[in-house]
């Protein structure tokens, strides 16, 4: 993986090896895309307050997760038809997960199938579900989720409605692996309610997470439910135009949660100092998704890798300038808010691009 020395080459190549359609599946989102832009933009207003003088001679950045021991505070975020970018799909991601210590989220609408992933890599895993079926039919997956040994589960809460995806629609794309083509299928998923939840955690004991909570009011009301983990998320800019950024969400939901539960957070998280950002702010842990998919698009499993590798270095790095040696010493107190860059986009977390390298 010498060709990798950087976060930015992950992109360059994975450009380089992607269809039009596949690129802008991974890299567009919704109508305006201006829920995108603004994720990156509410990363990009904060900045450091850095202390000096801490010996930062050793700096960790493991942590525990759901009573899990993860080499970094990064999970790996589920991506529908991750074999889009790589043949092996998510076998290639449950292995480079597993070599390097963290935790994948495995995507409903991925291949191959979550009983063959379960096993594969040996690390722990999440199983992300979308309701293209009745409650029986969820419970029998939530069933066998349980005896292929994952984790935990996880609600998508924010799709309960296909949005309009532009790039896409002009094109006339489909992706060629879809697992899920028949309307009707996304009846299921409108369907879901707070009820949904409370048959979840009445008839089943594998923890459970939300995602695409946005707002104190939904936050509250799914820790008083019995959900064991809370994931702020608007699903990359992907589903609601003219969102508020994950970052910004972030804060009055970990206020609501008031420590009881593990928040996550994801949502334009391309580098280092986006993890420790929204550490400071009080998420556990953090999800990458488009970084995974620009990664296993680059290199495959070994693309996955050495992007977390790198990402560890980042985060490493840029702990131990802030004058941080844990993560336990990171608070709100060590970020501030800044002025807006401009022209925020998908990649502008890369601005060598736009220089040629």
């Amino acid at each position: 993986m010498s060709e990798f020395l950087s976060l930015h080459d992950f992109v360059k190549a994975a450009r380089r090896r992607l269809a039009q359609g596949e690129w802008d599946y991974l890299t567009g989102a919704a109508e305006t895309e201006t829920t995108l832009r603004r994720n990156r933009m509410g990363l990009d207003m904060l900045a450091f307050r850095p202390r000096v003088l801490n010996d930062v001679s050793e700096v960790t950045a493991s942590t525990t997760f759901l009573g899990q021991q993860l080499r970094i505070p990064v999970l790996l975020a589920p991506l529908g038809s991750i074999q889009l970018f790589d043949g092996d799909g998510a076998a290639a991601v449950a292995r480079a997960a597993g070599e390097f210590g963290t935790m994948m989220i495995l995507s409903s609408v991925c291949l191959p199938d979550f009983e063959e992933v379960a096993p594969i890599g040996g690390g722990p895993k999440m199983y992300q579900l979308y309701l293209y079926g009745d409650w029986d039919w969820m419970d029998d997956l939530v069933d066998r989720t349980v005896k292929a040994g994952y984790a935990a589960l996880c609600l998508t809460a924010d799709t309960q409605v296909y949005s309009r995806r532009e790039r896409d629609i002009a094109k006339r794309w489909v992706p060629r692996y879809a697992i899920r083509t028949v309307a009707t299928d996304i009846v299921h998923q409108s369907r879901m309610s707070w009820a949904t939840v409370d048959h979840l955690k009445k008839t089943f004991s594998i923890p459970l997470a939300i995602k695409g909570i946005n707002t104190a009011e939904d936050a509250r009301r799914a820790v008083d439910a019995g959900v064991d983990i809370i994931y702020v998320s608007n699903h990359g800019g992907r589903q609601l135009d003219h969102g508020r950024a994950c970052i910004d969400s972030l804060p009055e939901v970990v206020s609501a949660v008031n420590r009881q539960v593990p928040v996550v957070v994801d949502g334009g998280i391309m580098r280092g100092t986006d993890v420790l950002k929204a550490l400071c702010l009080g998420a556990d842990a953090v999800g990458i998704g488009r970084l995974e998919g620009l990664a296993l698009a680059a290199g495959g499993e070994a693309g996955v890798l050495r992007m977390l590798e790198l990402l560890e270095s980042e985060v490493r790095i840029n702990m131990a300038l802030m004058g941080v040696r844990s993560l336990a010493e990171l608070d709100p107190s060590l970020v501030v808010p800044a002025a807006p860059l401009p022209a925020p986009h998908v990649l502008s977390a890369f601005p060598l691009l736009d220089q040629g390298y």
